[in-house]
């Protein structure tokens, strides 16, 4: 009896143990720079004539260089999709602390950072691209490019639309 007792506890103990294990994310092993040299970014005042230019839709990013939840997602846009997907984007980042006045008016459900806006090639927020949480609806997965690649695919059907 003790031996099934112990067998079953060892056993018990494994499958305790095998559901512990470290969540690595697939972005984990890039670099945290936002990938300047495969995404094309640009300051916003000349993102927004290119756009409008060009007829391409726009990924909007506001983050700060001290938070690390921006560092995590900087990774992303390293993922080969992601910047396979950007060639059909014009790509914004600004730094939210350099320009606080247009982080502000882009402020829809807050100030918080990271924040992903997708926009009309001119200008206009698609506000109904985001999470779908009630709270903090541009902040992105910081982690995996899946829900940000879907937001893209989006975000290009509705400008392809609007033409």
């Amino acid at each position: 009896m003790r031996r099934i007792f112990l067998r079953v506890l060892v056993a018990g103990c494994m499958l305790w143990f095998a559901g512990c294990t470290p969540y690595t994310p697939s972005t984990a092993n890039y670099p945290p720079d936002w990938n300047p040299t495969r995404v094309a970014w640009q300051p916003y005042a000349l993102g927004l004539k290119a756009a409008a230019r060009e007829h391409k839709p726009i990924v909007l990013v506001f983050y700060t260089d001290w938070c690390p939840h921006c560092h995590h997602y900087s990774r992303v846009f390293h993922d080969p999709r992601v910047v396979e997907a950007s060639r059909a984007f014009v790509m914004i980042r600004v730094e939210r602390d350099g320009s606080p006045e247009l982080s502000r008016e882009y402020a829809l459900d807050g100030d918080y950072i990271p924040r992903t806006f997708f926009l009309l090639p001119g200008g206009e927020v698609m506000e109904q691209l985001h999470t779908g949480r009630a709270d903090f609806r541009y902040f992105l997965d910081e982690y995996e490019p899946d829900e940000l690649l879907g937001l893209m695919g989006q975000a290009r059907e509705l400008a392809a639309g609007s033409r």
